[in-house]
């Protein structure tokens, strides 16, 4: 069984990066897209940038559980492909946009078919064991990190051929990929393990309710709900903050954000491998929190260019929590349920999405312009570093009075 899943874990592996390496392509441009559709500067338009990850998001957290028990119900595969062909959609609506309106559609239909996270994460529960299980989940950050490694550094050469060259070079990507997995992606929930599809667990309320009923599980999950909306201050708001703070172009975004992948990589894929197996779970996700709080901070008081490459090594550092935390939550879940848990998980993924931008950009907007009672650029990453406090002080109180429940047996 050990080589079939190191396989498995290789196809999902390579998927994910392909999809990664696609956002990134786009993210360097992004802010001066949406300067020039509608006229207006760059910390202006870091709100509409919001509104179009807030619009993708609230689709995706529509439909993310709907995805998830499709996949626990007809299997993976089929879930995964059809969702790489509609992020290859998009980015098509996308490159042709004529109006910021026209962004909006390529976002919604993203957010209808972007499952291939919650699927992927589902992928891997399924042909992980108990040992292998946290060091697996790092394999889908090093994906992450290894995209944004590749896809922003070549984003930002390619938007020395016009702002919409990278959403072309995406677009191609993911139709590749799409076609990738149709020829070699296997399926890994057997048939015995699927189980039939009820909508009440498809809708998202009622998977959020499963976070909650499910022993365990509960409070771990507002700590993942607190850092994945941390993030945003990261995700959402760093071409639109560097461009306009430092005076970047789109190809010094592009290599800022190819470090962030190169560090995020090697956090993942290396050390949480060799660290987590000697600090376990608990201490993996309690180190990985206070670096996040550390990194950010330092984020938000930097004055000079150079600054915001130093800062990333403790806020990638804390890298090391995610695997940790997503490794506690899947072990709580029969494998029946594993689809319907990380369809849940994106849900709040998506909330973040939908509330983060919007709050983090807007409040860089706000800041930055003449009704601000001060100038602080850096004011959403200090925001977020209080997200991440409480996240590492919620983990402390769960973790120590966490009782695992027995999840071997289908139910």
């Amino acid at each position: 069984m050990a080589n079939p899943r190191k396989a498995a874990v290789g196809f999902i592996f390579i998927t994910l990066l392909i999809d990664v390496m696609g956002w990134g392509l786009i993210i360097p441009v992004m802010p001066k897209l949406i300067s020039e559709l509608k006229h207006i500067p760059v910390n202006e338009a870091s709100s509409y940038g919001a509104l179009l990850l807030s619009v993708y998001a609230i689709t995706q957290f529509l439909f993310a559980p709907v995805i998830g028990s499709l996949s626990d119900r007809y299997g993976r595969r089929p879930v995964l492909l059809l969702s790489m062909l509609g992020f290859g959609i998009d980015y098509i609506f996308l490159a042709l946009a004529p109006s910021y309106g026209w962004l909006f559609v390529g976002r919604i239909i993203a957010g209808f078919t972007g499952a291939s996270f919650t699927t992927a994460a589902a992928y891997i529960a399924d042909v992980s064991t108990t040992e292998t299980r946290a060091k697996n989940f790092g394999m889908i950050g090093a994906a992450f990190g290894l995209g944004f490694v590749i896809g922003p550094a070549l984003g930002g050469l390619l938007a020395g051929w016009g702002v919409r060259a990278p959403f072309y070079a995406a677009a191609g990507l993911c139709l590749l990929n799409a076609l990738y997995g149709y020829f070699v992606l296997p399926e890994s929930l057997d048939k015995e393990h699927r189980r039939r599809f009820e909508w009440k667990r498809a809708n998202p309320l009622g998977s959020l309710k499963f976070l909650q009923k499910t022993p365990g599980i509960g409070g771990l999950a507002v700590c993942y709900f607190l850092i994945y909306l941390a993030a945003q201050a990261v995700q959402g708001n760093w071409n639109f903050f560097t461009i306009y703070r430092f005076s970047w172009s789109e190809k010094m975004v592009g290599i800022s954000l190819a470090v962030v992948g190169l560090l995020v990589g090697a956090v993942q894929a290396g050390l949480t491998r060799v660290l987590n197996p000697k600090l376990g779970n608990e201490k993996s996700i309690y180190l990985g929190l206070f670096f996040y709080t550390v990194g950010l901070i330092l984020f938000a008081f930097a004055t000079e260019g150079w600054m915001m490459f130093a800062f990333l090594v403790p806020y990638c550092l804390g890298g090391i929590a995610g695997p940790s935390l997503q490794a506690t939550l899947a072990k709580h879940v029969p494998p029946n349920q594993q689809g319907e848990l990380q369809g849940a998980l994106t849900g709040l993924m998506s909330l973040t999405t939908i509330i983060g931008p919007l709050m983090m950009n807007n409040l860089f907007s706000f800041f930055t312009s003449e009704k601000a009672p001060f100038h602080f650029p850096g004011v959403a990453f200090l925001l977020a570093a209080l997200f991440m406090l409480c996240s590492l002080i919620i983990a402390l109180v769960f973790m120590k009075k966490e009782t695992v429940p027995a999840a071997q047996k289908i139910i």
